[in-house]
């Protein structure tokens, strides 16, 4: 079948099983999305309101699903627009193809208008990237595409189509998509043997859990592996929800922000497993202060094993199969004393401190957690709110908590939730913002309102830019060089002149009437939430510290 370029990459998409994409039209994709207008019953695109909050909406849905998110945009800056959230994809690992126009071959190279290297730009934040020469070799550069984002440790790849391409024509051959096969070669019965005997022979295991559970879908079979060996489990900001808040062998998030239990916990043990994480400074601080231990590594990565911290032992393959094939090989543990320490741990209350303020976080989540029957989503954006919302939510099943944790990028929330809500249409969606977060995209309010979305955006408004305010007050002397916002911005207003419903909580006593409110409403809701600019994320470790030096609260009054 001799078809156009532009239809050969539709029914690519179609046959990679693509129902929705996050675009923006322009001049190098005009052929493009022609044809998505001919196949608008098969591929349901969302115009958003900018390409970042495209690639932000390609990004959640991935996250919520396990699928490949897909993006569109044209050349030039349409293009440079998608980097952000190129880069906040790749630091996650998180599956996504980023499709990209540009001007004619023949125009290449010569600053023509809206052009854009875009995949010299993208070299160092995709797994590959590719542009498309020869219409001949199009189709089977998606399929490639979608096969190098999913395979092994999944990662963004962009796909650069000059605009005569997408018009020159070529043969179209239905084509079933790349089997993705789950990387096993390299667990072999030594790696296993030698993983084995070290969790065998320790009296204090510990199980520092990252975010390729998730990715890999082995929330059930890490559970099965704690519960077999007695192992308190902490989770890493990227593996938050992976694993319920109340299993007993739970101890919370690890890290810079981490519980006491988790922290202490990782500086105590005499094997520290570490299942699908990379050591990242936010929370291992610096690799001296986990030395006591054995090391341990289940990656899927061969690049991240040895790269942070020189482990003992490690087993290099998909995480699921890593733990199947090792289970066999390991002995039931009690730990009882251990655990009894641990568990000591996890039942210091902090200090209850005199707050600031009638509203705290801390409350907000607590009265959003009642609501919760296992089907709420959280994305959200970055800073004090990100941390608070994976502090104190009770998260119930996986792909529940949807965060960017390598890049942090302020204003991925909303364009994310965007993505996750068109993803899971029978839950619903929460964005926690901050006001500093939520300026840099709210226009992507426009999005949801225009495809009724009922996602509901909670601002925490400390009129600061919180997280660097903290660092300025316990760091800098209370220095706040341009942290205080002082904006004039009322986002009931705000979100009114967008077509959402805006709603606000200034006191506990009507937080709940509010969420109610808006769990009732069908469409998007902005919900401000005041709280007082100096509350701080606390426990903290400070950069650079052990991260059994924690700061609470009440050291500071």
């Amino acid at each position: 079948m001799l078809l156009t370029g532009a239809e050969i990459l539709i029914k690519s998409l179609i046959d990679e099983g693509v129902k929705t994409i996050f675009g923006y039209p322009g001049g190098s994709v005009l052929n493009i999305y022609d044809e998505l207008y001919k196949y608008s019953k098969e591929i349901n695109h969302i115009l958003t309101s900018h390409e970042q909050g495209a690639a932000h909406a390609a990004d959640g849905y991935s996250r919520a699903t396990g699928r490949v998110g897909v993006c569109l945009a044209t050349s030039g800056p349409g293009a440079t627009n998608l980097v952000t959230g190129i880069a906040t994809a790749y630091m996650d690992s998180v599956p996504m193809v980023a499709i990209t126009g540009n001007v004619p071959k023949a125009l290449l190279g010569k600053d023509s208008f809206q052009e854009v290297d875009i995949t010299g730009i993208t070299i160092p934040i995709t797994k590959h990237n590719y542009i498309v020469k020869d219409v001949n070799e199009l189709q089977n550069i998606i399929r490639e595409a979608f096969y190098i984002a999913q395979e092994g440790r999944p990662g963004p790849v962009l796909i650069d189509i000059p605009k005569d391409i997408t018009a020159n024509k070529a043969i179209y051959e239905k084509l079933i998509p790349k089997n993705v096969e789950k990387k096993e070669k390299h667990i072999t019965a030594k790696s296993l043997e030698e993983v084995a005997l070290l969790i065998n022979e320790c009296n204090r295991p510990f199980i520092y859990a990252g975010g390729g559970v998730n990715i890999a879908g082995a929330s059930e079979e890490v559970i099965r592996f704690a519960e077999k060996i007695n192992a308190p489990l902490a989770t890493t900001l990227m593996s938050t929800s992976a694993i319920p808040c109340n299993h007993r062998l739970y101890t919370g998030m690890i890290g810079m922000h981490g519980t006491k239990a988790s922290n202490v916990a990782a500086t105590k043990c005499d094997l520290l497993i570490t299942l699908g994480a990379r050591f990242s400074d936010r929370v291992i601080s610096s690799p001296d202060h986990i030395k006591n231990a054995k090391i341990v590594q289940l990656e899927v990565d061969p690049a991240e094993v040895n790269k942070n911290v020189k482990v003992d032992a490690f087993i290099i393959g998909d995480l699921k199969v890593s733990l199947e094939s090792l289970m066999p090989l390991i002995n039931n543990k009690k730990n009882e004393e251990w655990l009894n320490n641990i568990n000591n741990l996890k039942t210091i209350k902090k200090l209850e401190m005199p707050e600031e303020g009638p509203l705290t976080p801390k409350f907000l989540f607590e009265k959003l957690d009642k609501f919760d029957k296992g089907d709420f989503i959280i994305t959200t954006e970055v800073g004090q709110h990100q941390m608070w919302a994976a502090q104190y939510f009770n998260y119930k099943t996986p792909r529940t908590f949807i965060s960017s944790g390598g890049l942090g990028t302020m204003g991925f929330g909303l364009g994310a939730s965007i993505g996750a809500q068109m993803a899971k249409k029978d839950k619903r969606v929460f964005n926690i913002a901050g006001d500093g977060s939520f300026g840099m995209n709210c226009n992507e309010l426009v999005t949801a309102v225009k495809n009724n979305l009922p996602i509901i955006v909670i601002i925490m408004n400390n009129n600061s830019l919180g997280m660097v305010r903290q660092w300025q007050s316990l760091f800098y002397e209370e220095r706040y060089s341009e942290t205080t916002l002082n904006r004039s911005t009322d986002f009931v207003k705000l979100a009114e002149a967008f077509g959402a419903k805006g709603l606000r909580v200034s006191m506990k006593e009507n937080l709940e009437e509010v969420l109610k409110d808006a769990l009732n409403t069908n469409g998007p809701v902005v919900i401000d939430y005041i709280i007082h600019s100096d509350k701080k994320v606390f426990p903290m470790v400070a950069p650079g510290e052990p991260i059994d030096q924690i700061i609470m609260e009440e050291d500071l009054k």
